[in-house]
């Protein structure tokens, strides 16, 4: 059933009341009073605002994405409940040379594909070459140039790529064992190993299926929990589960459904009648469902920011630090997040998040203190016509403020423009996109002037939030910011090996960044959720995934 449809008996639903709701159970309720001790049924229905893109784990960017490879792949590990690596397709875990360089993993015995068809270490010599390959065009490459000869690999000439893959530090000693040669020591390393881009590809099936790879249910395959069944684009994905999975057995979930809804309030609608399990809560139902025994909290490492294109061609006048602190200035973030939020999420402070490590056993915030200007409508507006002065210029001419199409997306462009408007007498244009179009034109194209986006955590160190905007970083240094300072603050933190040193290297970092301000920070993100209370062994995990389902099941 589309979510067109699901909508419609939604609303019908709510319309007729109460009675109609509860005698259609939505499938997950018991009917027939006691007499009735049938086991529920192990089927999960969720809504996702944003269409996954390709599910294709080495140009993989976006959480809708990492979330539903999540599910139909595994790595050699998988993060539990507390984010700790635990052995997915790998036996144990790894073995470590004591330089910190050489990883020997073991596979587990008889793994299979989704098909049936054996597993092998050479799969996933085969997808990290294939990612690092410069014809992938992989954004998060960069995460694999850890790997000796990586970085050589991914920059590589056509003529020399099969001589860099060659010598890439990645081998296949056997069927089930795998070698990593690392080119420095890397604390989180095994952790990274969850990460979809580190996942295996079946080599036969990608080259079979070439440019469609991963773009429809019936182009892609995994090794995972569950297997995608079927994939109505911007309608629904439904995932079951994968018998030829290696933990099948402790896989309790039959069958996935998730529809995607952009609009919050019939994304609440379906789950207060029953044909939805899961919902993320949006503004003002935020505020309705506090303290419901159904609400489920997902404390999260993401940072919600303004981008401001740096390439002149798009908007010259945002080349001027004083414009850019004042329209980052002028903004109440408490307000907004009451408002739009519902009073989920915490104004941001800086880039990196709250309780995010330091690297050093502490919390960045904690020892970065604040460095982000709290909100100061007249000191904006100083700074606004300082700027203009340093520009020539009698007003800010009117730009466009590009985000998402989704319902809190455009009502957050809506009270920007408002306090723009109200504290600096600035005009802008909002431009609402649907989830894959923004990402297209901020990935690909770098085509705009100011775009809201989020950024969440690949793993739990400051670096995944500074190396970004390293000024040579074209994967995801989307509004071409550079600073030679900067460059090298973040460059030296990365070869480090003083903790304390290199911390403080990375609180200098976002401090140069922040006064520079080429992004405005503004909240970091908090999320909730209303969950049927007989779903259990849910995991809403901090950072990269919506959600993890492996443990899920129905009470």
């Amino acid at each position: 059933m589309n979510v067109q449809k699901l909508a419609v008996i939604a609303a019908v639903t709510g319309l007729l009341g109460g009675t109609i709701a509860g005698c259609s159970g939505g499938g997950q309720q018991n009917q027939g009073g006691s007499a009735n001790t049938a086991a529920p049924a192990q089927e999960f229905r969720i809504n996702l605002a944003a269409e996954p893109p390709a599910l294709d784990s080495s140009i993989a960017t976006t959480n809708p994405t990492f979330t539903i490879l999540n599910a139909i792949n595994e790595g050699l590990y998988r993060l539990d409940k507390d984010g700790k690596p635990t052995p997915g397709l790998a036996k144990e875990m790894p073995q470590i040379s004591g330089d910190g360089l050489v990883y020997t993993i073991a596979l587990r015995d008889g793994l299979t594909w989704a098909d049936g068809t054996p597993l092998k270490a050479s799969d996933f010599e085969f997808a990290y070459k294939r990612t690092l390959d410069p014809a992938t065009k992989a954004k998060y490459a960069t995460m694999m140039t850890w790997i000796k000869g990586g970085s050589e690999l991914n920059k590589a000439k056509p003529e020399e790529v099969e001589a860099k893959k060659a010598a890439l530090g990645i081998k296949a000693t056997g069927d089930t064992t795998l070698e990593i040669t690392l080119v420095k020591p890397v604390a989180f390393f095994t952790d990274q190993l969850s990460m979809p881009i580190f996942f295996p590809q079946k080599p036969d099936f990608v080259k079979a299926q070439g440019d469609k790879y991963g773009a429809e249910a019936t182009t892609v395959i995994g090794a995972g929990p569950f297997k995608l069944e079927k994939w109505d684009h911007n309608q629904q994905l439904v995932m079951v589960k994968n018998d030829k999975y290696w933990d099948a057995a402790n896989v309790k979930l039959t069958k996935v459904v998730v529809n995607v809804v952009k609009d919050s309030s019939t994304g609440l609608n379906l789950y207060e009648t029953n044909q939805v399990d899961l919902t993320e809560l949006k503004g003002d139902q935020v505020t309705m469902y506090k303290d419901k025994p159904d609400v489920a909290i997902k404390n999260e490492f993401v940072t919600a920011y303004i981008m401001f294109n740096q390439n002149p061609q798009y908007a010259p006048f945002l080349q001027n630090a004083k414009v850019r602190q004042a329209l980052s200035m002028a903004i109440d973030k408490k307000s907004m997040i009451d408002i739009v939020l519902g009073g989920a999420s915490v104004s941001a402070t800086g880039l990196v998040p709250v309780t995010m490590s330091d690297g050093n056993k502490g919390e960045f915030r904690k020892t970065a203190g604040d460095t982000v200007a709290a909100f100061d409508a007249a000191k904006a507006k100083q700074l606004l016509q300082e700027g203009l002065q340093e520009l020539s210029l009698s007003a800010l001419p009117k730009f466009k403020l590009t985000a998402d199409d989704t319902d809190v997306a455009k009502k957050t462009v809506e009270f920007i423009q408002a306090q723009w408007k109200q504290n600096l007498g600035v005009d802008i244009d909002g431009e609402p996109l649907p989830f894959a179009l923004r990402v297209e034109k901020m990935q690909n194209k770098k085509d705009f002037q100011a775009l809201i986006a989020l950024w969440g955590a690949d793993y739990n160190d400051p670096m995944t939030f500074l190396d970004m905007w390293v000024s040579d970083n074209a994967s995801f240094n989307y509004m071409q910011y550079k600073n030679k300072q900067y460059d090298a603050l973040v460059a030296s933190a990365d070869k480090e090996v003083d903790a304390a040193k290199r911390t403080q290297m990375l609180v200098d970092a976002e401090k140069l960044l922040m006064n520079d301000m080429p992004l405005a920070p503004l909240y970091f993100r908090t999320r909730p959720y209303a969950r049927k209370t007989n779903v259990q062994g849910l995991i809403l995990p901090p950072m990269s995934k919506e959600w993890e389902l492996k443990w899920t099941y129905i009470k």
